[in-house]
């Protein structure tokens, strides 16, 4: 059923006539009204549909136009927004959440909220949560907070820090345009309502972002931190005087991790029915101690290269029981995330962690994909002599047209200075490398597996450690040589700095969007299986951050679009197509 819904032609980014789905018609009929009933294979394994919701696609039709919002009829009688979305207010506000209907939000008051020491108030973030009040030592696990609403459903560091990780929340919003523009529109029309989102993820003003908008378009969430060392304690704590159920804090231990998450998903009276997640943790946690769960799991959304072989390994065996999407490997995330972001944030990492000069150092960077290829080009500008180790002949190739040396890391590792792993595999860097490794040598990783350096081996008796600062131990072997360990082997920027808020952006609308479509997807349109985004998606996200560099899209006339056997309004490259 094609939409009687037109954009106007001032709008400076083309937007297609989007053909709306009814999902009220069973699957079986759906044939008729899809964009292409047919799936095709994507990157990963990963199965790609042109299909799109049309609650999703009504929702991008309001944030992609600049007419005021407003209601309109179509013929099925639903209503939609038409119209431009002004820019969100910068002004400081109130989120309310929706009831989750638990005991302990019974006892909401009006109080008001709580001020922060001195101390905190002059204290600086810097990307790791710095703002603490270190005269509380205690455990968070041990001790029970309370927000100035009476809600306890959180643990946390200090909630004395809401109001500092409130402002950095309104500085992240300032950058991430494009979600706050799908938050003003589709607000009205809640597509995320009915949902009960469980995640783990970072724990950052970039994803609080995220997480105030999916409540926004009406869903209830409970979250975990994916990364021990990345979570913003005040960010954390401005969650949780907003009474949204968050368990994190910096600096947690292996045990506290897992506690953390079993908090999110071991509740009485609340049942996820989606998962939002970023390794493969909380998708781990459930299928091993609440297998249950999955009956009511509408689907999965994964960000991460580690958690995407876990699902692709658990589809192999059968054993994977709800539809997932594959964010990773769409467009978007690949070339903005994982390319720019790693390209921006190495630099600032390494120089907040070691202090080191670039220029004229020898680095090896394991890995070309499009972590690894960020942070060659950013160690090249700065005057590295950069190698490159790599299993794929295609990446291998590109890293020598490239200008880099591919090598093999034993052969480069005894006279290198640096050591970056980004594959997301395990084992890339093992004691046998760092025995003979140089004294000084800095090793870390930025991929999203913290099992690419074994760290385990170097716990043994004759090797001592010894910590200099946060996120930098040396190990040092029986001769003295020492070798500089960054973040435990962890992802070293969302350990020791930050990221750029804009980029982030980008994965944040994605992964908003990705729920929207498992949620309001008809029965049967997605089977057992991982799946990519729509192109058409990507392309919609991307045209979505256009507008914050006041770009002008060239649009096809009709002929050439004839020519090219296009529709002028996109997808504009098949599903095959490698940017």
């Amino acid at each position: 059923m094609e939409s009687s819904l037109s954009l106007e032609s001032e709008f400076r980014f083309p937007t297609p006539p989007l053909e709306i789905i009814d999902d009220t018609e069973e699957s079986s009929q759906s044939g008729e009204a899809e964009i292409s009933s047919t799936l095709g294979r994507g990157d990963g394994g990963s199965f790609q549909t042109q299909t799109i919701s049309s609650t999703l696609l009504r929702m991008l039709e309001a944030a992609t136009t600049r007419r005021k919002p407003a209601l309109v009829q179509i013929e099925d009688n639903d209503e939609v927004f038409d119209g431009a979305v002004s820019e969100a207010p910068r002004t400081k506000r109130q989120i309310q959440y929706p009831d989750q209907e638990r005991e302990f939000n019974s006892r909401l008051t009006k109080t008001g909220r709580r001020s922060l020491s001195q101390s905190s108030l002059e204290s600086n973030s810097s990307g790791g949560s710095q703002g603490e009040n270190q005269d509380d030592e205690t455990p968070p696990r041990d001790r029970q907070q309370i927000n100035s609403k009476g809600t306890t459903d959180f643990c946390i560091k200090n909630i004395k820090l809401a109001d500092y990780g409130r402002r950095e929340i309104n500085l992240a919003e300032e950058e991430m345009t494009a979600l706050m523009a799908l938050r003003k529109a589709a607000q009205g029309e809640k597509p995320l309502a009915g949902a009960k989102i469980v995640g783990c993820t970072h724990v950052t003003a970039q994803t609080a972002v995220l997480l105030e908008t999916l409540v926004v378009l009406g869903a209830q969430c409970r979250w975990a931190a994916c990364n021990i060392y990345s979570t913003q304690n005040e960010v954390a704590a401005a969650l949780a005087e907003q009474d949204f159920p968050v368990f994190a804090w910096k600096g947690e231990s292996e045990i506290d991790f897992w506690w953390c998450i079993d908090r999110c998903v071991n509740v009485e009276g609340w049942e996820p029915n989606m998962i939002l997640d970023d390794g493969g943790d909380m998708t781990q946690w459930i299928y091993k101690k609440f297998p249950q769960l999955f009956r009511k799991v509408k689907g999965i959304v994964e960000e991460s290269i580690t958690g995407i072989h876990r699902l692709h390994h658990l589809s192999k065996a059968g054993k994977l029981c709800v539809p997932a999407i594959n964010v990773n490997d769409s467009i978007t995330k690949q070339k903005f995330d994982n390319l720019y972001c790693c390209r921006e944030s190495i630099l600032d990492s390494l120089k907040k962690t070691a202090d080191i000069m670039f220029g004229g150092k020898q680095v090896v960077v394991c890995g070309y994909g499009e972590v690894g290829k960020g942070c060659s080009a950013a160690l090249k500008a700065m005057g590295s002599v950069v190698y490159v180790t790599e299993i794929d002949p295609i990446c291998a190739l590109q890293a020598c047209m490239d200008g880099f040396q591919l090598t093999k890391l034993e052969d480069i590792v005894r006279q290198v200075d640096m050591v970056i792993t980004c594959t997301g595999n395990k084992n890339v860097v093992v004691r046998e490398h760092m025995d003979v490794m140089k004294n000084g040598c800095i090793v870390c990783n930025m991929g999203r597996s913290n099992t690419e350096i074994d760290v385990n081996s170097l716990r043994t008796t004759e090797l001592t450690w010894q910590h200099i600062r946060a996120q930098v131990d040396h190990i040092i072997w029986p001769d003295g040589k020492r070798v500089v360990l960054l973040a435990k082997g962890r992802v070293l920027n969302l350990s020791s700095s930050t990221v750029p808020i804009y980029v982030l952006s980008i994965t944040a609308t994605t992964q908003a969007l990705a729920l929207i479509e498992l949620l309001n997807a008809p029965e049967g349109r997605y089977k057992q299986d991982v799946y990519l985004l729509p192109k058409k998606l990507d392309e919609y996200v991307a045209s979505l951050h256009l507008e914050t560099f006041d770009a002008h899209l060239t649009v096809l006339t009709d002929d050439q679009a004839k020519y090219m056997g296009l529709s002028k309004y996109g997808p504009f490259k098949p599903s095959y197509y490698r940017y």
